[in-house]
């Protein structure tokens, strides 16, 4: 039985979710999520999430493979909505020319704008520090930030204590929100602040390196989710894959980022953040073999005198190669129930009766998506033109793994090539 709570509305937008091969909320909710392993280790990482954080660690994070069309992304909706509900922020972030996972600043503007609040799903993240008032939550948050080992720049807890202080100042106020999040803030403009409230002595203030200055965005975003009261941040990172096509230094930054997401770095922790990643099953054989990064990349970086880069990309490689959780192939049975669950899902988005139709044997060879593609679109068929003797064709896609520059930044003194 699907949830009795979708309307009729909701039943059509799942629908069409699932046609188009990227789900929604109501989707997941009409359709569940059969993937047992993976959600009962992903309630354990929950857990886990908010006692590493009160110890300052980094809790590991879950990278998932499958095939093409396999319900990755089906997936990750399902994760998200389960966080949600246990009261942890969730961002998605698909991995795009406009997204690269080598850029830690596009990727935390990518996790800001797509960011979820639980039970506030129109707040932006600019609504959650509203939520940052007297409590015994934002008092850890505040002495963290303060603390010498908090990781962060002074430009945070100085910003921090303006927010605290300057109320009769909107504008300023917003000028340090919007700091966090992403936009630029001159230290003149914080220093100024800290004029206007006599505290000029207080914090020792200087220009970060943009780079660094993503991380410690990142770093301290998570303590204030926390500090908003939240269980956590989850990140959960979508088409993975897409790594292959970058050039081969971009290649091992992205397994690096990989790396430090998932939180396999000894010396870097980013504790209340947990990460979730899907890729394809074959990346393995087809990238990391077929192109030699497992086993050349390494070498090729320490020759430029990359060592640092050289050890994290390793560890991102190694996770792919042998730390990844492989999605279950649906068993007959379990096809079956999708078969009920998207038949029932059909007739009350349309308010019809849908026919028995031909039901497919489970298989390696033939993908989640392309069983209920073909469904939904031979009910519809029917459904609009009774009369009419339906037969659809149905066309394999492969992922493309071949390097495409257009998916590069533009070249600049940290793009330079192996």
């Amino acid at each position: 039985m699907i949830d009795n709570t979708l309307s009729m509305m909701d039943c059509r937008r799942a629908i069409e979710a699932l046609r188009s091969g990227v789900p929604n909320r109501y989707a997941v909710r009409a359709m569940g999520c059969d993937q047992v392993q993976v959600a009962q280790l992903f309630g354990q990482k929950l857990e886990q999430a908010r006692a590493h954080l009160s110890a300052g660690r980094h809790v590991s994070g879950i990278l998932v493979s499958g095939d093409f069309g396999s319900g990755k992304s089906h997936l990750l909706e399902y994760l998200e909505d389960r966080a949600l509900s246990e009261e942890f922020v969730c961002s998605r972030v698909v991995i795009s020319k406009e997204t690269p996972l080598y850029d830690a600043a596009k990727l935390y503007r990518a996790a800001i704008e797509s960011a979820q609040i639980p039970g506030h799903p129109a707040w932006t993240m600019a609504d959650l520090t509203s939520r940052l008032h007297d409590t015994d939550e934002y008092a850890r948050f505040h002495r963290w930030c303060s603390s010498a080992d908090s990781a962060v720049s002074g430009l945070f807890a100085a910003t921090l204590f303006l927010h605290e202080r300057l109320h009769n100042d909107p504008e300023r106020v917003e000028s340090v929100v919007n700091f966090w999040f992403g936009e630029r803030l001159p230290v003149t403009k914080i220093r100024e602040g800290l004029k206007l409230l006599d505290a000029t002595s207080l914090f020792r203030l200087q220009a970060v390196p943009a780079k660094q200055l993503a991380l410690e965005r990142f770093l301290f975003t998570a303590r204030m989710v926390a500090g908003a009261g939240y269980r956590g941040w989850l990140l959960l990172f979508d088409e993975l894959e897409l790594v292959a096509q970058y050039s081969l230094l971009q290649r091992a930054k992205s397994y690096a980022e990989l790396a430090r997401w998932m939180g396999l770095l000894d010396r870097e922790h980013y504790p209340g953040l947990l990460a979730i990643g899907t890729i394809t099953d074959d990346f393995d054989p087809m990238v990391l073999q077929a192109k030699g990064d497992f086993g050349g990349l390494r070498g090729k970086l320490e020759a430029k005198g990359h060592r640092a880069i050289a050890e994290m990309a390793e560890a991102g490689m190694t996770l792919i190669r042998n730390g990844a959780v492989t999605l279950e192939a649906p068993n007959q049975r379990a096809l079956d129930d999708i078969y009920q669950r998207l038949k029932e899902l059909h007739a009350r988005a349309y308010a019809w009766t849908p026919p028995e139709i031909a039901r497919a044997q489970a298989s390696m060879m033939t993908r989640m998506r392309t069983h209920v593609r073909r469904w939904i679109n031979e009910w519809d068929l029917v459904r609009l033109y009774p009369t009419v003797h339906v037969s659809i064709e149905e066309r394999q896609l492969l992922p493309n793994y071949e390097e495409n520059v257009e998916l590069e930044k533009p070249p600049d003194a940290s793009n330079e090539e192996l």
